[in-house]
């Protein structure tokens, strides 16, 4: 009974997944399962961290995608960059950056809720603007990443990287934030039924733009910190768009919204960078990749959530009191309960 009900649990099965992929890369290898393990934790969090603010954004409903963390991831980048090697401020430079995805969320919150423009039409406008900015810093770029904060991003005592372990605590302050709060029970609640939510009294207009605004700054978040990993570049956000919106679905939360399940983005993330390393394990060309890449996460989001999502219409039906507080046991699920 044990065992039916953990499997039950919309989170688990992208983990069994990351688990698959790692097995299968060590028996195709030489390399030791706990060096995949620890570069796979070097490349997750910065997923994971985008994932979570995506995962918000979904939460809220149907129709609620934030298709601008891309552009915001690039932009981002490139404004930490050049203000920390300006003001010679690492921490001033992390915080250009979140507030760069900020501005451009900001953007988007004003066209959906003052223009009512669909919210992936208007993150849409707002990811093209901060496109544009992008390419004018590229032009004749000369900052370099900070050389400490890229030492911190790779130092990985006891092969546990430190971003890993502050990108977990980052998840459990979520999880905190949805089952403890006013703001998260309110969240559910909209995702759950608008109509409902706003009827128990609830500042609809107000959740839908804290979260969008939430989703911007983790997007400059992880534009800032990859940026000194890696370097700025006007792509460097690319892959993350719809990474973003598939570790978020596949870690269970409902794409029609009214469940968030930040602990499953984890589990999403590492099968997504696993599978990576795999596919370029064995040298097959994009075509066979992104095939192999699309079949499996295709199996691995039915697996996690194709019945939830066929009853969907039932899971998010408008309820005569909907109580923001009813919202928290029903909608989140963080690895201790299961929904849906």
């Amino acid at each position: 009974m044990t065992l039916l009900r953990t499997l039950a649990r919309p989170w688990i099965w992208g983990f069994a997944a990351a688990a698959l992929v790692w097995v299968t890369i060590l028996a195709i290898s030489s390399q030791g399962g706990g060096q995949t393990v620890s570069l796979a934790l070097s490349l997750a969090p910065y997923l994971v961290i985008v994932g979570l603010g995506q995962m918000l954004v979904i939460t809220a409903g149907p129709g609620n995608i934030d298709v601008s963390v891309a552009p915001v991831i690039s932009l981002a980048g490139f404004v930490a960059v050049q203000v920390t090697a300006t003001t010679g401020s690492v921490p001033v430079g992390i915080l250009a950056g979140i507030w760069t995805g900020l501005a451009v969320a900001l953007v988007s919150v004003v066209a959906i809720l003052g223009l009512s423009v669909p919210p992936i039409i208007a993150t849409l406008a707002a990811g093209l603007i901060a496109s544009s900015l992008t390419l004018s810093l590229a032009d004749g770029f000369t900052a370099v990443p900070d050389d400490g904060l890229r030492g911190l991003l790779n130092l990985r005592p006891a092969g546990v990287p430190v971003l890993a372990v502050a990108v977990a605590a980052l998840t459990a302050l979520v999880v905190a934030l949805l089952r403890r709060t006013t703001y998260g029970r309110s969240l559910l609640a909209v995702g759950q039924s608008r109509p409902a939510a706003e009827r128990a009294g609830i500042p609809v207009s107000r959740i839908i733009a804290t979260t969008y605004l939430a989703s911007g700054a983790l997007a400059g978040l992880a534009g800032a910190l990859l940026a000194a990993y890696i370097a700025p570049s006007p792509d460097l956000g690319t892959r993350y768009l719809l990474d973003s919106v598939a570790v978020v679905v596949i870690g269970g939360t409902l794409i029609s919204g009214g469940r968030a399940v930040p602990v499953g983005i984890w589990g999403s993330a590492l099968f997504f960078i696993l599978l990576d390393g795999l596919v370029n394990l064995v040298g097959w060309s994009t075509a066979a990749q992104n095939l192999l890449k699309g079949g499996l996460v295709l199996f691995v989001l039915f697996l996690a959530g194709g019945g939830t999502l066929r009853n969907a219409g039932a899971t998010i039906r408008p309820r005569r009191r909907l109580r923001p507080a009813a919202a928290t046991t029903a909608g989140t699920d963080t690895g201790e309960n299961t929904n849906g």
